[in-house]
């Protein structure tokens, strides 16, 4: 049986270096059922406690929490905004949290970050990976790819051997998490 992996950019941009970094991961699991979340099909009010009260926890957050529900294992992406979660990511993830049971659910996670620039978004992927075993993860993988557009490319992945080398041993271990 095939292991069912969930996998997004933890960005709402239509070109999210995040989202093809998270897609490409997910793909690399050999036999895996891979669904690619986009998480501008989850758009919502900006959370707070008056509109919870007000109006409930909307659909939208059930249905992305749903997903992470039915996977084996997650691999998201982090963009990185001023060091720390996109607005995007962060609406989604405290409207989860106000659901039932942890938002990770006790999945394994495979967490990477990439940017532009020569520290590949590593401020925001610290900060997920210390956070996010308190909401649910069960194990948590991670890799960083710096200058994306250097060491990334559509049809071969990870171009720059010794970043590949180190991509694949995370890989292995999230891999291994899966059971």
């Amino acid at each position: 049986m095939s292991q069912k992996i969930v996998a997004f950019g933890a960005s709402n941009s239509s070109q999210s270096i995040n989202k093809q970094l998270a897609t490409y991961a997910a793909h690399q699991i050999e036999g895996a059922e891979v669904q690619v979340l986009d998480l501008n099909d989850f758009e919502m009010p900006i959370y707070s406690m008056d509109r919870e009260k007000a109006a409930g926890v909307p659909e939208a957050a059930a249905a992305f929490k749903q997903h992470l529900q039915g996977a084996d294992g997650i691999v998201l992406s982090m963009a990185e905004h001023n060091g720390a979660y996109t607005a995007a990511f962060k609406n989604i993830f405290d409207w989860m949290s106000r659901l039932e049971g942890k938002v990770w659910e006790n999945k394994p996670l495979f967490v990477l970050s990439t940017s532009p620039g020569g520290r590949g978004g590593q401020s925001v992927l610290q900060l997920a990976v210390k956070s996010f075993p308190f909401m649910g993860a069960k194990e948590i993988a991670s890799f960083s790819l710096p200058q994306f557009g250097a060491n990334f490319s559509a049809d071969q992945g990870i171009t720059n051997a010794e970043l590949k080398a180190k991509f694949e041993e995370q890989l292995s271990a999230f891999v291994a998490s899966l059971g």
